[in-house]
């Protein structure tokens, strides 16, 4: 996989609790970043998925069959 440098600006604060944390646990700053935020964005994207599931949830009321849905559009 190919690796691109980022730069960001972040608390002071946040840094220096990141880089001690990943010293004491030996985890590399890179590795730790990337894990963080490939979470984060799963856990967004499952957040939208709940959010279209709640909302055709309440449509489903209104769907047809398939196979009506074809034989209307002359398929």
């Amino acid at each position: 996989m190919n690796k691109a440098t980022f730069a960001i600006k972040i608390n002071e604060r946040v840094i220096s609790n990141f880089k001690t944390f990943c010293d004491s646990h030996g985890i590399k700053y890179s590795f730790f970043v990337e894990e963080a935020i490939r979470r984060k964005l799963e856990e967004e994207e499952l957040k939208e998925d709940l959010l279209d599931l709640k909302t055709l949830r309440e449509e489903e009321k209104e769907a047809i069959p398939f196979e009506e849905y074809l034989r209307q559009r002359g398929v």
